[in-house]
This record gives C-alpha cells, sequence and structure tokens, in this order.
C-alpha cells in the first residue's frame, strides 16, 4: 500500500516530546513533509527541534545510527535527539533544529558545491558492514529490489507500476538500465539516496546543512553519484550536460577519476531513477517532465546501452 502521511495532533505530540526528550512541545513552528510528517517545535524548556514521523520500518535505527556517527564526524547534518520511537501507529525520531541558508549554492546551479559535498559525506560515513542493514532503498533507488518485476511499488502511489501500460520507451529505459547496474561489482559505500536541493540548504558554496537521513542508501559510488547527478537540481532537473559536470566534480572530489565501466553505470544509475518518477507520473495521470524520448536516448548511449 502507498505511504499516507501521518497525522499528528498536537496533544500525542506534546506527550511524546516529554517522554523522549524531557519537555513537552510548546508551540510549533512549522509543519511540513512529503512520505514524511516534519515538525519544528519549541520545547516547553525552550529547546528548538524537530520531530520526523513516517511508518515504522527497521532500517530507519540504521539511518539515524549514520547519521550521528556522521554529525560526529564534523558532517553539517542535525544530530539525533531521540527515537526511533512510536507515535500511535507510526515512528517518531526527534533532531536539532538548524534553520536558515539558501536552497542553492552562491554558483546556484552549477554541480561543484553538490557534488563535492555528496563526496565528502561518502568518505566520512561509516561502511555499510559497521551498521545495521539499510535496506531496502527507497523505491527510486531500488533498481535492484527484490519484488518482483520491473519496477517497485511506490510509497506514494497505490498502484503496481508493472500493471500500468506504457510508455515502452520508459520501460525499455528502466529495463536497460537496471541490466548495466547489475553489471556492478564495485565496492558498496554509504550515500545520500535523496541529494535534491529540497533537502539542503547552503550558505554561500559551503553546505551548511543537509537533512532527510531516512533516505540513506547503500551502494557503490557509482550509483550514489549518479543517482544524485540525474536529480540534484529537482524540482528543477540537471540537463545532460550538468549531469556530466556533476560526475566531473564529483571524480575530483573524491581525488579519482571513474573507471569508464564506473561511468557507464553511473549514467546507468540516473536513467532508472528518473524513469521511475517518469513511470510514476504517467501511472498518475500526469505531464511527463522527469524524462524524455530523446533524453532518455542520450542517457542510455552514455550507459553504454545504445
Amino acid at each position: 500500500m502507498a505511504c499516507e502521511l501521518p497525522v499528528v495532533d498536537a496533544a500525542g505530540l506534546a506527550a511524546w516530546c516529554e517522554r523522549h526528550l524531557g519537555s513537552p512541545a510548546d508551540s510549533e513552528l512549522f509543519r511540513a513533509g512529503h512520505l514524511t510528517r516534519v515538525i519544528g517545535t519549541r520545547l516547553a524548556d525552550g529547546r528548538a527541534v524537530v520531530v520526523r514521523v513516517r511508518p515504522a520500518a527497521p532500517r530507519l535505527a540504521a539511518c539515524t545510527e549514520v547519521q550521528r556517527r556522521l554529525v560526529d564526524s564534523g558532517y553539517p547534518c542535525p544530530r539525533p535527539l531521540a527515537g526511533p520511537a512510536p507515535l500511535g501507529e507510526h515512528a517518531a525520531s526527534a533532531e536539532s533544529y538548524i534553520p536558515g541558508g539558501a536552497a542553492l549554492p552562491g554558483p546556484g546551479r552549477a554541480a561543484q558545491p553538490f557534488a563535492a559535498a555528496l563526496a565528502h559525506l561518502v568518505r566520512l560515513a561509516p561502511r555499510p558492514g559497521q551498521v545495521p542493514s539499510l535496506a531496502p532503498a527507497p523505491p527510486w533507488a531500488a533498481w535492484n529490489h527484490d519484488q518482483g518485476g520491473l519496477w517497485p511499488w511506490p510509497e506514494d502511489l497505490d498502484v503496481d507500476l508493472n500493471q500500468v501500460d506504457g510508455p515502452g520507451w520508459i520501460d525499455a529505459a528502466g529495463q536497460a538500465a537496471r541490466h548495466k547496474l547489475r553489471e556492478d561489482q564495485d565496492q558498496a559505500v554509504i550515500g545520500h539516496g535523496d541529494w535534491i536541493t529540497g533537502n539542503l540548504r547552503w550558505e554561500g558554496s559551503r553546505l551548511l546543512v543537509a537533512y532527510d537521513w531516512d533516505s540513506l542508501i547503500t551502494g557503490s559510488e557509482a550509483v550514489i553519484a549518479g543517482l544524485a547527478a540525474a536529480i540534484y537540481l529537482y524540482p528543477a532537473l540537471p540537463t545532460v550536460t550538468e549531469t556530466r559536470e556533476f560526475l566531473d566534480a564529483y571524480a575530483t572530489a573524491r581525488g579519482r577519476p571513474f573507471s569508464p565501466g564506473e561511468l557507464q553505470r553511473c549514467w546507468a544509475a540516473g536513467i532508472w531513477t528518473r524513469a521511475y518518477d517518469a513511470k510514476q507520473q504517467h501511472a498518475a495521470g500526469h505531464p511527463l517532465t522527469c524524462l524524455t524520448p530523446d533524453e532518455a536516448h542520450e542517457r542510455l548511449r552514455r550507459a553504454g546501452t545504445r
């Protein structure tokens, strides 16, 4: 079933905060979210915190552990304060509140700050074997899912995408990307699977804070960089040229170029996530903005499938 945004009332939130943070929620600073209910709240003792409420899942504890280790290593992300712990039928976590910052770095759409910040995250993150499993990945990153069929079940649409007819070119692009990604034998690392403007805030070219640590994934650097390179400007979408610039900047930031095979898998990962989003748009009856046939052809060519 598709995920519904949790309903969180003031009394339930206050009680959860008193139990897990030692002080009840007193006033609400903001309320937002898409798949996760995100509530900025000021506690009665004066602290400002952010409470995130979403469906319970074993991977959430692993995501929180990685987030905690990244904070301890000096990475700019909120510090986990409590949870995940039950809040009604859902799981809630609290983290420090880091306000401010701009949605884009000083150079605007330039890929270099986005790529360098992601490479720094991957470098500081623990190895996958040092923390509990982060599986399953969110569906837009789950090219290697085990649900059967080409497409995993969406989190925000109650439909089996594999039962939705066409467009054939989207299905073909997703299948070709998945086939290429199955060649991946590279070492797995931990990275952010939803590296987009809505989850990042900047001070000039310096990353002030990154959010949405429930979107951590395990995969090769080619997959993690390739996913980000295809979506980092969302809701605007990177062009083929901007994707290439991101991958070049990521390779520079990590200190070594991608091999030809890695680079093909970078492009394949980007095709996967853009094709998945396009399939969702089609299933929901929306205009196709995430991918066009011409762009799919060019990205697949760079992935070595054309």
